[in-house]
């Protein structure tokens, strides 16, 4: 035990440090098989067979579909039907943003490719609104996280992987809780508001005005609202897999960026595919080292000796999950949504198990905690990256983004935690989940 003690801390440490998440684990894997397996190549073996897979095949999918979104005018035209919605109420362009937002999110894959991406565009478009820079970055820095949980989301992909459940049950049991917090973030958005004299709110329109103005956003922006529809309805309707779906996302964003929109040129999709090339290829090799990471914990009985302990700590079943939860924002404040995935699922998975959680449901335990891991102090990977594509100091955008934590994710995160039927209700609805 104290090996695997030694290794988290090589693990933890490297990642505190600064060194590339891939390389971390590399380095972890490493210290494991030179501990514990001398001649350890067939190791090597184990990586590449976890690599093999259809469903791992939809992750890059996802990132160059939500990469081309960005590039073809689609996450644009998402944001101008949203605010065609709201953009009249007060904070009513916050509340598009937050929306448009976490579906940007769920389709680019990870939240910090959401909020690198999508928080470029609208930071400076709120900050002409009057709203202030460093709010503006906390409150998007926070609802890109909301694409973990608004399908399709690549870690409830990586989730469903790991753990061999379905991965369209995974991304219903998400979705409750997404819409939940999305419908809080709103609410949040509109009381802050009230803060900001300076923001600009247009005057209110009569019924039929608003009815044009709406009809003529969503003329311009169908084809932009049916890419979510067409991707989830494939993937529910049992015509596409998740991987199937995932490619006809990107055949569809080629097809409306060249010739519907026509904002999407031979040189702006080569920068496209250069940068979601990038992020898949640093994603695969991570997978890889976590892959074998995970093989050699399990070979040790590394989930085994964590649930025994904390079995040993408390056997009441809320108290555990509890600590369980304390454990995955420690997770997501480390490392990323997907890392953290992927070494979170199969390290807890049994003893999750053992106290009656169903898998499903832990999926959207694990999604909800990563989430607020991840814009969590005093790491918080996605909140920082929100501060350097806003241009703000910490302080600025620091105390907005506690507020929406503190108000939106942890009261979520009881819901989720506490009440089963929260994720599972969709799950048993629409596939008859047991």
């Amino acid at each position: 035990m104290d090996h695997i003690v030694v290794d988290l801390l090589i693990l933890i440490s490297s990642i505190v440090v600064g060194i590339p998440v891939p390389f971390c684990f590399m380095l972890a894997a490493v210290y494991m098989g030179v501990i514990y397996f001398p001649d350890f190549s067939f190791l090597m073996t184990i990586g590449f067979r976890g690599l093999n897979s259809l469903t791992i095949l939809s992750i890059p999918f996802f990132i160059i579909a939500g990469a081309l979104m960005g590039s073809a005018g689609i996450a644009e035209r998402l944001t101008n039907f949203a605010n065609s919605m709201l953009g009249r109420m007060r904070g009513g362009m916050g509340a598009a943003s937050i929306v448009a937002c976490a579906i940007f999110g769920a389709i680019s894959g990870t939240a910090s490719s959401a909020v690198a991406c999508y928080g470029s565009i609208m930071i400076p478009r709120l900050e002409k609104l009057g709203y202030p820079r460093g709010y503006s970055t906390g409150m998007l820095s926070c609802a890109a996280v909301l694409g973990q949980l608004i399908p399709p989301s690549v870690p409830m992909i990586l989730y469903g992987w790991v753990t061999q459940q379905s991965v369209a049950a995974c991304f219903l049991s998400t979705v409750v809780p997404g819409i939940l917090t999305t419908t809080i973030f709103c609410v949040i958005n509109y009381v802050m508001v009230g803060r900001f004299p300076a923001i600009k709110v247009d005057d209110p329109l009569t019924k039929p005005e608003r009815n044009k103005m709406i009809l003529k956003a969503t003329r311009k922006g169908i084809w932009s609202l049916l890419m979510p529809i067409i991707i989830l309805g494939g993937i529910y309707g049992g015509v596409t897999t998740p991987t199937e779906a995932a490619a006809v996302a990107v055949l569809y964003a080629v097809i409306i960026g060249f010739f519907v929109h026509k904002e999407l040129k031979p040189g702006i999709m080569f920068r496209s595919l250069k940068s979601a090339a990038t992020t898949s290829g640093v994603i695969v090799l991570m997978l890889f080292f976590v892959t074998i990471l995970g093989r050699l914990y399990t070979m040790q009985q590394v989930p085994m000796k964590i649930a025994n302990f904390l079995l040993s700590t408390s056997d009441n079943k809320y108290v555990i999950l509890f600590m369980v939860n304390i454990f995955l924002v420690i997770i997501g404040m480390l490392m990323d949504d997907l890392s953290g995935t992927m070494l979170a699922a199969p390290l807890l998975m049994p003893l999750m198990l053992r106290i009656g959680v169903h898998p499903i449901h832990f999926a959207a335990i694990l999604g909800t905690n990563l989430g607020l891991g991840n814009v969590t102090p005093p790491t918080a990977p996605i909140l920082y990256l929100g501060g350097r594509v806003g241009g703000v100091q910490v302080d600025e955008y620091m105390k907005p983004a506690l507020i929406y934590m503190i108000f939106g994710f942890i009261p979520v995160i009881i819901l989720t935690t506490y009440l089963p039927d929260l994720s599972l209700f969709l799950p048993r609805l629409i596939m008859g989940i047991k």
